[in-house]
């Protein structure tokens, strides 16, 4: 029996590894493999709804274990470190407790044929100070980590200002008065202005849990972008729709703006100006982990993607693919395959039938990406975006209800690949009683 190795359990990859499971795990046709370095899986465009309670990671996650028992594909969990193409094996390193105790020792997983879907993660562009003092919200414990500091902020900001209601010495005045909870936000794509847009949503319903008089007043978020306008990927009259809205809910946005180092609670530009700020997050492009350079030759970009070939194999190994954002991929207009989630669902789906075609002995088929535009959501205040119009020349541009319909349509999209009609059907339905029975805000 061939084994099927998947390694990254993001969106392309757990869609594959059950496509896969379905396909070839349930007849025995082959053994399929899923490696994550966690237990579970979370929809990557979620983490903004996460690091501000406004969904909750212990019931939007997904167990990798059960998953795979009920789509006939096994889970192992660990880090890739690297890769034998030789003798035809990954090396995972050993899982460690809470503690700091080891749980399973390091190991080699053999494949005939592998799956990289390990995804990216934030660059930082080797700014000084970035690694220690921001947060980078690329995975679940990051979001978490954000949020507890962001309570943390406002639960001291509601207590200086109740004791300045009970008439307290006349310093806290001044101090209530001038200092506001101060989040600072580098990078002014998707994840930076949906996260903007979300703290200002929970700024507006914290005072409703407990958290005295809160306000959007009470919160100052400075969004800054190097370039000179946010969201490249819009039309320029949806960027400045988008900068508009934000700044109307009060955020300081700073366009232009080149962050040369970040040092505690504060920001030096290139200009020499500094930002100060009580919580500071990384949203600034993205990268591939270095551990590419450990894939025993596989040839890499200078952000360490993958380079494969239109079939979605790597450039120099027909028994190894990429896919999703550690994929370096060149179409037909010069351009490369955008990492995004609609890329990684595209790209698992198309290598998925060649994978299958390889076992069915028939041709394989090139990948084409097919872009149908972008969305952006500003949390509950409106959504917006343009979608390709294959009638026409110029995208379709959508505000309102039609777009967060649209937004929120591709994650069930991501939700139905994994789980089929019926059950999503059934998820949609639970959602919509949680959204009765349980608070608006996650706030442990």
């Amino acid at each position: 029996m061939k084994n099927i190795v998947i390694v990254g359990g993001g969106a392309g990859g757990i869609e594959l590894a059950t496509f896969l499971g379905d396909k070839l795990g349930k007849g025995e046709k082959a053994k399929v493999t899923l490696v994550d370095r966690n237990a579970t899986h979370l929809w990557k465009p979620l983490l903004h709804e996460i690091a501000t309670g406004v969904l909750d990671d212990g019931v939007d996650s997904l167990s990798y274990r059960a998953h795979g028992k009920n789509h006939h594909f096994s889970f192992e969990q660990g880090s890739i470190t690297r890769i034998n193409r030789e003798q035809k094996y990954v090396e995972l390193a050993p899982v460690y407790g809470s503690e700091g105790d080891m749980l399973v020792i390091a190991r080699r997983i053999p494949y005939d044929y592998l799956v990289l879907a390990i995804g990216s993660k934030s660059n930082d562009f080797n700014t000084k100070g970035v690694a220690d003092n921001c947060i980078f919200l690329d995975s679940a414990d990051q979001a978490l980590r954000f949020q507890e500091k962001m309570l943390e902020l406002f639960l001291k900001f509601s207590e200086n200002r109740a004791l300045d209601d009970i008439g307290e010495a006349e310093f806290k005045q001044k101090l209530v008065d001038e200092h506001k909870v101060n989040i600072a936000i580098v990078g002014g794509g998707a994840t930076g202005v949906e996260l903007t847009a979300e703290l200002y949503h929970a700024a507006e319903d914290l005072s409703s849990y407990g958290y005295g008089k809160i306000d959007n007043s009470c919160l100052q978020v400075t969004l800054v972008e190097a370039g000179p306008r946010l969201l490249p990927a819009l039309p320029e009259d949806l960027s400045a729709a988008v900068l508009s809205e934000l700044q109307e809910m009060g955020a300081d946005v700073r366009l232009n703006t080149m962050i040369t180092e970040a040092q505690p609670n504060t920001l030096l530009t290139k200009e020499g100006e500094e930002i100060k700020a009580d919580l500071i997050v990384w949203a600034a492009g993205v990268r591939t982990s270095k551990v590419t350079q450990q894939f025993d030759g596989l040839e890499i970009n200078r952000i360490n993607q993958l380079v494969i070939k239109d079939t979605l194999q790597t450039s120099n190994d027909d028994s190894i693919f990429a896919i999703g954002d550690c994929a370096a991929l060149i179409q037909p207009n010069g351009k490369p395959v955008p990492p995004r989630a609609q890329a990684a669902h595209q790209m698992a789906k198309a290598c998925a039938k060649n994978i299958e075609a390889i076992f069915t002995n028939k041709p394989l088929k090139a990948f084409k990406y097919n872009d149908k535009g972008t969305l952006v959501s500003l949390s509950s205040f409106t959504a917006l975006g343009s979608l390709t119009n294959k009638f026409a020349k110029n995208p379709l541009t959508v505000q309102g209800r039609l777009a967060q319909f649209a937004y929120v349509s591709l994650y069930r999209m991501h939700q139905h690949a994994l789980h089929g009609c019926i059950k999503i059907g059934l998820i949609i339905l639970v959602d919509k009683i949680n959204h009765y029975l349980k608070p608006r805000l996650k706030l442990h």
